[in-house]
């Protein structure tokens, strides 16, 4: 099963639409996961309908038409692995204990707001994945997504990938 992870589009503030690269995994993965602050709806709705599955949460910059049609918490289980969806975690440091604490039962925990990506496991083996922003690198040399594999009940080839300077 292949997945699709992505957070922090932010359009049309930061880009005008999504990376073709990105928009083309969306239609081959499985699955696309979405960790918030989409800001506007033509980007849900344009995920819905190009990925054949889609898993999404609001984000602290999603108004009340995006808060509608998503929740701020999403769990799911995909290839016989837990996962949730969630959009803050809170600062870095102590990440993993309180993400263990908060969400306990889960395999894979996918969020976002920071911008920056990150994957770590946590004592008890929670994997903490943040793909970063494909539209907005902030403080970070490229602007990220990742994609990962689900097979035989395990999560494989987490890859995090760097998209090229955006050119007028």
């Amino acid at each position: 099963m292949l997945l699709l992870l992505m957070s922090d589009t932010h359009l049309p503030r930061r880009a005008g639409r999504l990376p073709d690269e990105l928009l083309a995994r969306a239609e081959r993965a499985d699955v696309v996961l979405h960790a918030g602050d989409w800001v506007d709806v033509a980007t849900l709705d344009l995920l819905e309908a190009r990925a054949r599955r889609l898993v999404g949460v609001w984000g602290n910059n999603d108004g009340p038409e995006l808060r509608a049609r998503l929740p701020e918490v999403a769990r799911v289980e995909l290839g016989g692995l837990r996962f949730g969806v969630v959009h803050e975690t809170g600062p870095a440091q102590g990440r993993e204990r309180r993400c263990a604490e908060r969400f306990p039962g889960l395999d894979v925990l996918v969020f976002g707001h920071s911008h920056i990506p990150w994957d770590t496991t946590a004592p008890g083996g929670l994997r903490l994945l943040n793909p970063g922003s494909p539209t907005d690198r902030r403080s970070q040399p490229f602007r990220t997504y990742m994609t990962a594999e689900v097979a035989d009940g395990r999560l494989t080839e987490v890859t995090l990938h760097r998209l090229p300077p955006r050119h007028p």
